[in-house]
Formats: C-alpha cells, structure tokens, sequence
C-alpha cells in the first residue's frame, strides 16, 4: 500500500510499539496477526532521545525494518514523532532549554521512557538552539524513512499539551526565551504599548517591563490570562507549526501531517488553532477513561457504585461523542478527523485495573465515534502495554495470545468500515442546524475565576440535552463567526458568556440580523475580554440586541437542599431559593429550573418568556430577519444536573421555535454521515432496554445494515431493532 492508495480506505489500525520496545519477532508476529484480521495501518512512535542518544549519531534501522515488514504485508504506518523525549545532549548543549515554572526554577526532570506522558513538558522550543537541533532531528527522520511509500501520514505530537501542572506542578513556561516570545506577540496584537495600557489599564513605560503574575492563587487579571492564552494557543501552535513545516520541507512524496490531542479540553478554543497548524487534527478516545463529573446527577453518592446503565450510557455522549464532535467542528472544513488513539482493553494505571471491555463495548465505542465524524481509528495498542505504570493495559489481545472476543469484534467493525471507505474515510457528517458557541478568551478567563468550572459545565449540558433529543450539533469557536458558512446555522446557542469582546457582540448580532436565531444564557458581556466588569452589567452590544436592561442578578439555590456547586453561605441574603421559571409568551406551559444564577432584566423592546414571579427572567426579540432569545439563567446545568422533564420541554419548544427539531420521532437517536449518491444513519439506543422502531428511508433504492443485522423493508420503512445501548448503522443509495 502506497500513500495514494491508502487515501481510498478507512484508515484502521493499531499502534505497534512504544519504548522500551517488545522484540522485533513480537511486533512482526503482530503485524501479521493484524493484517489477517483485517487492519490496515500500524503506527509506530518514534524517540528522539533513542534515535538520537548522541549528537548526530542517528539510528532509525528497527523503524526501517518495521516499515519495509509492513510493506510486505500491503499495510500502511502512520509515524509519530515524541521529540518532548529530548536526548541529554540537548540540555547539556543548551542550558538554557529547560523550561521554567512560575517559580523560577528551571525543571530538572528529563524522560527516560516515554510512560508516564510521551516525554511531557519537554525542552522549551522558544530556545532558538533547541528549535534548530529539533527541526534538524526531524529532517533527518523524514529523509530516511519518507522513503518508504507505504509511510502515509506523519503526527507530529502524541496528545497535543505540556501536562507540566499534573508531572511537574507547576505551570510553564517562564524563561526568558518564552517571556521574549509573549511580548513579541503582544505588539503584534496590540501595535503599539499605548494601546496595550489603555485597553489593560496598566502603565508599562516599556514591553519589557511586561510579565505574567506568578501567584500561586489564580487570578483574573489580564497579565495572567492573556499569558494563559498564549501558551495554550500561540507557543504550542509554533512548536506544531516548526513540525509540520521541517517535515514538509523533507518529505519528497508530501504526505499528510497531522497531530493529536489527548481528551480535548470541553469549553475551551484552543483545538481550532491546532487544526490550522496541521492539515488535519485527531484525538484520543477513552471511554472508559471518563469521569462522571461529580456535579452529574449520575455521579454516585459516597459509598455507592456506579450503576452499569449510567457508565455505559456516559461513556457513549461523554466519553466518546462530544470528544470527536468537538474535533470535527474544530477542524478545516472538508479535513479528516481520526481517533488517534483509541482504548482496545483495560484501563491500567498501576495496580488499579479497569474493566476489561466486550465486544460490544468496542462495537459500541467505534460506531458512536463514527457517528461523531471520524474518518480514521487506530487502537492503543495491539498487545498488552510492558510497562510496570500501565501494567499489561490497554489493548485489544492480551499479554499472551493472538485473539480475544474484543479484538475480533474490533476486526468486524473494522472490515465493515473499509468497504465503505468512501462514505467513513471522508468527512461525511453533514454541518448541523444548531452550534454551540466556544470562546477561548472566555474560557481562560473563567479558568481562572471561582466558580468558572460552569462554562464548561453549561456546554457539555446543552451538548448532552441536543444529543438525548437527537440534534445533531456542532461547535463554534467566535473565531469562526466571519465565515460563509455560519449563516447556514439556524440558532447559534452561547452558554455561560461572562466575558465577551464588543466585537465578537457585533458579530453575533451581525448573524441574528442576517435571519439566525441566538440563544443566550445569563450575563452575555458581565465581564468584558480585559476582564473589566461591564458598566450597567451587561455587554452594551447585548443589551441593545435583546433589547434590555440589567435588573438583578443573584445566586439560586439548589434544588432540594442541595450542595453540588455552591458553597454556604457566608452571611444572610445571598441566595434566593430554588426556583422554576415560570413560561409566558412564546414558553406559555412551560417551566425552566434556575441554575447557578438569576438574572431579571428591564424590557425595552424584548418579549417575556420566562418570569421569575413578576419579573422578566427571559426575552425574545425579532431583530432584522432573525431572533435573538436571552435566558436569564444557566439552562445547560439541567442537562446533567438536577434534570426534570419541564425544563427539557421548554428548551425543545425554544430549539423548535428556532427550527431546530430532532431527525427522528422516536427513541433512537440519528446521526448521519453523506456522500453524493450514499448515506450512512447511525442509530444509537441511549435506554438500558431493546427498542424497535420504523425508520423512515424514502428516496433510497438499497437500505442495508452495515453489520448485516436483521430488519424488515416494507415500502419506504425499515422496522428494526438496537439492542440497550447499541448502535447500528443502516447504509441507503
């Protein structure tokens, strides 16, 4: 398989080898079993402190030999550099390469091996020396092994991030090169220092007088989250960017580059800008990985165990679906979206072993993730992990052996998928109806405020709420919200906007007057990008847009006596108590629970449709050809906190209004992938019971399940049956 060939399938495979690596016999024997079975791709992860233990002593010769194996057995390898594994040499070459935390100190600790994160936090590539060996390390990988054509795709980040909070605790990086870095991209945002004082309210006579706090508390000031912004979104995507380039520069056959996140941070913008440094993003999936955030009705009480119904169900829209639906959204249009790396078996982190999966965990895990848009999956990993912190983890065959039930059933899927290749090996998933606003600037502010977990929080319950109705829904970072395409979204819905820039207000009214709906929560411009409250306590472009003014705004508390997310009180009057907004107008009958806050607002020339007692908690307004509806409350908590059946009405009846309604009237849930002439429906069952259904396929000549399971044609309806959380995917032409 050559790299041209290799774009005309699913990209499905397995990751063969980290360091310290198996024996070559155990990894050939692998790649055997996997080709039998059906997989077309391994990935090998290369070291940069193994390749090259000394400087300019390079030895890429068990690469070589996998790659010309593989290439005997017609499979392709998707190659993933680790250069955070930087060799000694390079410290001792360049001292000043260490990253620093905000303490000062440089940090001492250099990776051995890849465990326990592929090498993180790494040298600070700000240092123009590290850059340059990096960048030549990487051209000379490239030249060697870019001659094999069954190489098709290089990544050159495994789990884009420093984690250096979680291995070094601390934040990075302080040093002189990086502080240098930071201010040059100050004067190009800000032009001139003026500029900068004016809009930070500070008085820096010179840029070099500009640092970032190094407080152990978080703070909300400007200096330490517009920092914050610029290592997540302007020093990483450099390192990625400097990558890609050196291997664009090497590659003589100018194969794909991508790179991979780990779990992509839910709220936060920062995947937008990695999707443009590369021409392609991936991310892990770990469904079992996924913690049941402990505001979560699911969440079990002290003592209990979680039920099985609710894990499995999680591990469907938490663990996988929101993961590559924010992926998909974050990437180029028209761009592959792969599942990187994958879970194939037990989660290990040293003595505590996770569930060992079954066939139907794995089906379940990959078809959800297709039905989320990826167009690529490659397994961690074939055989069980040798290293003691993920003992015998993580994979598809055990320690010992060449099958289990999971790996079988990971090989069906698989096959199935490739000989559809040309509805999942592209990006197929039609753009929605609906988008969920994501604001970077906000998210680092709210990061960095108490409390500021609920924009996070709102977002995954609004996404949660859509894929229970089955709304198919993307995400939007404001970034975005110039292109064409945004005017093809019927309702933008912004959660938990504390702080938002007058111009991004602009643009959202731009598209509310050009005929969209926009759905806001409370507060929409509180706190403006500086992180300077609001005059009046609202954005002025907001309050104009919804045609209101602020008039109170307190904390509610929770239902029941409960204590998820606030704390006590510190004195008397700070809470009303727990409340249902009241539906009038256009949300007559309904009820909506206040979450979080209330906020109650003064009319202009705004609807009511939420009252909290007499007062307006919630306002519609016509504006141009669109309509802007303003929710004085935190709606996207009821998606998993403290749900009730009233709420989740009224929230329909706001999306219907705005012509957002679900493709199907049942219990199954769509999600579809379209080509021109073929469509794929994946149709999950979200209950822990068997639900039959009729599914309406009218304008298809040939309906077939992609697993050749049992359902009934009769005209235009296809009666058939998915099994307590289970997909099944129907294939019409």
């Amino acid at each position: 398989m050559d790299s041209q060939d290799f774009a005309k399938v699913f990209p499905f495979g397995s990751h063969l080898c980290r360091e310290p690596m198996p024996p070559m016999s155990e990894q050939k024997r692998d790649m055997e079993n996997l080709q039998r079975h059906g997989f077309n791709l391994v990935k090998l992860q290369e070291h940069w402190m193994i390749d090259e233990p000394a400087e300019g002593q390079f030895d890429f010769s068990r690469y070589e030999e996998l790659i010309e194996y593989a290439a005997r057995l017609d499979m392709g390898v998707y190659l993933g550099l680790t250069c955070e594994q930087a060799p000694l040499w390079l410290y001792k070459k360049h001292p000043g390469c260490r990253m620093v935390g905000y303490d000062g100190i440089p940090l001492a600790y250099v990776a051995q091996t890849t465990l326990p994160a592929d090498g993180k936090p790494g040298p600070c590539f700000d240092h123009p020396g590290a850059m340059a060996d990096q960048v030549r390390f990487i051209k000379k990988l490239v030249e060697t092994l870019g001659r094999f054509e069954n190489l098709v795709v290089w990544n050159t980040w495994q789990e884009i991030a420093y984690w250096s909070e979680r291995l070094v605790g601390q934040q990075v990086c302080y040093c002189e090169n990086t502080l240098s870095h930071y201010r040059r991209w100050l004067q190009e945002k800000y032009v001139d220092l003026d500029t900068l004082n004016r809009e930070w309210n500070a008085r820096y006579a010179v840029w070099e007088d500009i640092v970032p706090d190094r407080c152990h508390m978080s703070q909300p000031e400007i200096q330490e989250f517009a920092f914050r912004y610029f290592m997540d979104n302007v020093q990483i995507a450099a390192v990625l960017r400097a990558r890609a380039a050196a291997i664009r520069e090497a590659d003589p056959l100018k194969r794909p580059v991508f790179a991979h996140e780990g779990l992509p941070v839910i709220g936060a913008g920062q995947h937008w800008t990695y999707a443009r440094t590369q021409d392609y993003l991936g991310a892990s999936g770990y469904p079992a990985w996924c913690d049941i955030h402990g505001w979560d009705d699911a969440h079990p009480e002290p003592g209990e165990t979680l039920n099985k119904d609710t894990a499995l169900l999680q591990e469907m829209w938490d663990g996988i679906a929101i993961k590559y639906d924010t992926i998909r959204s974050a990437s180029k249009p028209g761009a592959p979206i792969w599942a990187a790396e994958f879970q194939g078996g037990p989660i290990v982190t040293g003595f505590q072993k996770g569930r060992v999966p079954t066939a139907e965990d794995i089906r379940r895990w990959m078809l959800t993730a297709v039905g989320a848009g990826i167009t690529g999956l490659s397994f961690w990993l074939p055989r069980a992990e040798i290293m003691a912190s993920e003992v015998n983890g993580f994979s598809l065959l055990d320690s010992a052996g060449d099958t289990t039930p999971r790996f079988e059933e990971a090989s069906r899927v698989g096959r199935a998928l490739q000989r559809h290749a040309d509805l999942f090996g592209v990006a197929s998933r039609p753009q929605a109806g609906v988008a969920i606003i994501v604001n970077e600037w906000n998210f680092q502010l709210c990061s960095r405020l108490p409390g500021g977990e609920h924009l996070a929080y709102s977002l995954r319950g609004w996404y949660r709420l859509l894929w229970e109705m089955g709304i198919a829904v993307d995400f939007l970072e404001v970034s975005q919200l110039d292109e064409s395409r945004v005017r093809d979204y019927k309702a933008l819905i912004l959660p938990f906007p504390m702080s938002l820039s007058e111009q991004v207000a602009e643009d959202l009214a731009r598209y509310v007057e050009a005929g969209g709906s926009l759905i806001s929560e409370a507060c929409p411009g509180r706190i403006n990008e500086n992180g300077f409250c609001s005059r009046g306590e609202l954005s002025p472009r907001m309050a104009e847009l919804f045609g209101v003014r602020h008039a109170s705004y307190t904390m509610v508390r929770e239902p029941d006596g409960g204590r998820r997310w606030w704390p006590e009180d510190r004195f008397w009057g700070e809470y009303i108590k727990a409340t249902m907004l009241n539906g009038v107008g256009l949300l007559a009958g309904h009820g909506l629970r206040a979450n979080v806050y209330l906020e109650t607002f003064a009319l202009d020339d705004a609807q009511p449709i939420l009252l909290h007692e007499d007062a307006p908690a919630g306002v519609a307004r016509n504006v141009g050809k669109g309509a802007a509806y303003l929710i004085g409350t935190f709606a996207g908590h009821s998606g998993t906190a403290y749900r009730d059946q009233r709420t989740f009405a009224a929230i329909a009846k706001l999306l219907e209004t705005c012509g957002i309604t679900p493709e199907h009237d049942g219990k199954l849930l769509i999600q579809k992938r379209v080509v021109e002439g073929k469509q794929a429906w994946v149709l999950t069952n979200p209950t822990d019971h068997d639900v039959t259904e009729q599914i309406d396929v009218s304008g298809f000549t040939d309906v077939t399940d992609l697993l050749d399971g049992p359902f009934e044609l009769d005209g235009d309806t296809v009666t058939l049956t998915v099994t307590g959380f289970d997909v099944r995917v129907l294939i019409g032409s």
